[in-house]
């Protein structure tokens, strides 16, 4: 108990980073705050996820506005599986890419509304009404709630960007990342997150600006090949985040060797969740967290 009570205190003062705290715990990781039971991405899906059993990580996904604001999104457009718009309508998928962020302020971003419409994939998702929040909103909620619940919250967030949308989708790696670490200390939550992308730029940008951040490099189902991805990378980051599928004990026991922790996305059955766990693999990230209970 000692032991526990001291690192606590340590994450709280920024001397233990969130993979030093979670190196013998595994990490339940609820994808874009438990999309499978509540509009992904809201503030109000955060603040349910955190009242349910074993979920010790937020994973979430940042995009930037037109007025430089970073905003909590999966999507760099209304994605129109979840946008009801300002005059009551739902999007068309022709239309919906038309309505990239980056070319709205966030003044006009929040006028839309992506809670209410009816998930295709998420039948059971509850709605209500829910707008994509700013990262600063959504970091003082789940503070605020971690401190009620007198309990330390980590964060995974992934960048959304490509070579193909700079200036267009989003900003240049450099700008995208400092937005994103500003509020990461102006919050103190800095210690507490890993963020993860695709896109291999904005970690190498925050490896060399800001390397006490901890980085996860996010792979797809065409990259089998970890040790090929984390030479191209060109350090060596503290997770290795692959589609689930494509995780192997070799890959397993590549990272392990390096110290690189393996957290596969996204895991939504409790049988697939168990035999990863049993694999050897350090996480999970899940669009229904509920599963997280049945697993031993």
């Amino acid at each position: 108990m000692k032991k526990i009570i001291l690192m606590m205190l340590m994450v709280g003062y920024g001397m233990l980073s969130y993979g030093q705290l979670l190196a013998d715990k595994f990490g339940f990781e609820a994808h874009r705050g438990g999309r499978a039971l509540v509009p992904e991405n809201t503030i109000a899906a955060m603040k349910y996820t955190l009242g349910l059993k074993n979920v010790n990580t937020l994973e979430m996904d940042l995009c930037i506005s037109k007025d430089k604001k970073v905003v909590v999104s999966h999507d760099v457009y209304f994605h129109p599986n979840i946008t009801t718009t300002p005059q009551g309508e739902y999007l068309t998928p022709e239309n919906a890419r038309q309505h990239l962020l980056y070319q709205m302020d966030y003044d006009s971003i929040s006028k839309y509304d992506v809670g209410l419409k009816p998930h295709p994939e998420f039948v059971d998702q509850k709605k209500f009404a829910a707008v994509k929040p700013l990262l600063t909103a959504l970091l003082d909620e789940t503070e605020k709630i971690a401190k009620q619940q007198n309990r330390l919250i980590y964060y995974n967030m992934e960048i959304k960007s490509r070579k193909a949308g700079d200036g267009k989708e989003h900003p240049l790696p450099d700008e995208f990342v400092d937005l994103v670490v500003s509020i990461l200390k102006e919050k103190g939550v800095i210690s507490r997150t890993v963020i993860q992308s695709f896109d291999m730029r904005p970690l190498q940008v925050l490896h060399q600006k800001y390397p006490e951040i901890k980085l996860s490099l996010l792979t797809g189902k065409n990259a089998k090949d970890a040790k090929q991805m984390l030479q191209r990378l060109g350090f060596t980051p503290a997770a290795y985040s692959p589609e689930f599928s494509t995780v192997t004990p070799e890959m397993i026991s590549y990272c392990h060797a390096k110290k690189i922790k393996i957290l596969p996305w996204t895991v939504n059955t409790a049988e697939e969740i168990q035999k990863l766990k049993d694999l050897g693999v350090d996480g999970v990230i899940s669009d229904n967290p509920v599963l997280f209970q049945k697993i031993k």
